[in-house]
Formats: C-alpha cells, structure tokens, sequence
C-alpha cells in the first residue's frame, strides 16, 4: 500500500488515519498533510471531536524517515524536514477541537510528540515508547515541549538520556502520556467511540475555551519549536549523526 493521510467524518467525529509502509514513519510530506489535515478538522463546523490513529496493529508510529534523515545536506533542508513536526504539534495545540489519540502500538520520537500533543490519549498495552534521537546523534529537541509539558521533566529526561530503552505502556500511563491502557484493540476502540460521542455532542464552544486553558503557556511554540528544529537540522549534518543514521538503518 502507499503512503496517505485521510480525514473521514461522521456524527460530528472527524477520524484522522495516517499510513506508511516502513511502520507508520514520518517523511516530509506526510508530516505536512498532517499538519494540514488537523487544521483543515479543527476549522470544519461539521466535526466537534477529532481522533488521530495509524493504519496496522505493531506500530504506532516509527518517527521521522531515516531515508529523509540522510539525505538531508544543508541546513535548510534539515530545518524544513524537522519543522514537520513542529508544524503537526503546534496545528494540535492550537487545533480549537478536542483531539483523541489512538496509539495501538509502538511509538518512536516524532511518534512519541503526536501522541503528546493529544488531548486525551488512549493506548494498548503494547504501545511502549522511545525517544532514540540521543542515539543517533541528534536529540529529541522539537518534540521535547510536548513530551516534556505530558510526563514532566523526570521523565522526559529518563526517555531522552536512555535513548536505546522502551519505557512500557504501563510507565507512560503512570507518568501521564497515556490517560488509558487497554489489553486489546478491541477494548480501546470501544472506549474511544464512547468518549468520542460524548464529546459530539457537548458545547464546542465550552470545550474550545477548556482547550485554550490546557495549552496555556505554550503561544511561544510557534517560534521556540522551529528553533528547535533548526538546531536539529544542523546536528543531522554531522558526521556523526550521519553515521549513527546509517548503523541504525542497517540493523
């Protein structure tokens, strides 16, 4: 199958899926129709609540696209790939509906900062999660405002200093990345319809003032994020980092 990023919407619900053969990984433009589809949800009066999910049952999602990562050879285009994911985060944020996260499976960096940037964020108990930046040469820099503000900053520093460990679904519930963890699919999606319908159908305008109060202190974001993803831009230069990507790629 190709790669997609798709919106359905029905009974009020807008149902965000998106999809990439090599484990839900995030190339360039798929991070951008992303960041658009939120948004293009977060302005349709039809859809009150949205959900953001990935197609297939292992992985949630395996984060940025190691073929994008070392190809990149200037600064430019190392910032532009990682304001990808400063761009899906921040349309999140600022997205006025509530967004529930539906993480099934594991989720690597990137994968880690949409989950963060949920609202309410459901989980199975396979879904263990990795910030592996440190671990190839960069750091989990864009991500780390969404990941830091859900898990606090033990936690995030736990993840981003043993970057080679999964931490399980049952840790990222305690620390408050997971709101609820589920021994099957089938119980999540149960769980998420309920929510999803209740939210349906409550006042959009008393959910989006609840959302602007959640995101509180975060207006910078806008500018702190593709600072940071200018910083990572410029690490994923190195030689390093170049041949960290590589092993990696090969194992």
């Amino acid at each position: 199958m190709e790669e997609y990023v798709k919106l359905n919407s029905e009974n009020g619900i807008g149902t965000i899926e998106f999809f990439h053969p090599q484990s839900n990984s995030l190339p360039n433009h798929i991070l951008e129709k992303l960041a658009n589809t939120i948004t293009d949800a977060g302005k349709d009066d039809e859809i009150k609540v949205i959900i953001i999910k990935s197609k297939g049952e292992r992985a949630f999602c395996a984060g940025a696209s190691f073929d994008e990562l070392v190809a990149i050879d200037n600064k430019a285009t190392g910032k532009q790939f990682f304001s990808g994911f400063a761009n899906v985060i921040n349309a999140a944020r600022k997205c006025p509906k509530f967004i529930i996260g539906r993480i099934q499976g594991k989720a690597v960096g990137g994968g880690v900062g949409m989950a963060s940037a949920t609202d309410y964020c459901f989980a199975t108990r396979f879904s263990s999660v990795k910030l592996s930046e440190l671990a190839i040469g960069i750091g989990p820099f864009v991500v780390g405002p969404a990941v830091e503000r859900k898990v606090g900053n033990s936690a995030f520093s736990s993840m981003t200093i043993n970057a080679t460990k999964w931490f399980d679904a049952s840790w990222a519930r305690e620390k408050g990345l997971y709101t609820e963890v589920f021994d099957t699919t089938e119980e999540m999606d149960m769980e998420i319809k309920k929510l999803a319908s209740t939210l349906s159908l409550s006042n959009p305008e008393a959910m989006e003032g609840l959302k602007k109060i959640m995101w509180e202190g975060t207006d910078h974001w806008d500018t702190l994020l593709i600072e940071r993803a200018e910083n990572s831009g410029e690490l994923v230069l190195s030689d390093f980092t170049k041949k960290a990507i590589e092993r990696f790629k090969t194992k």
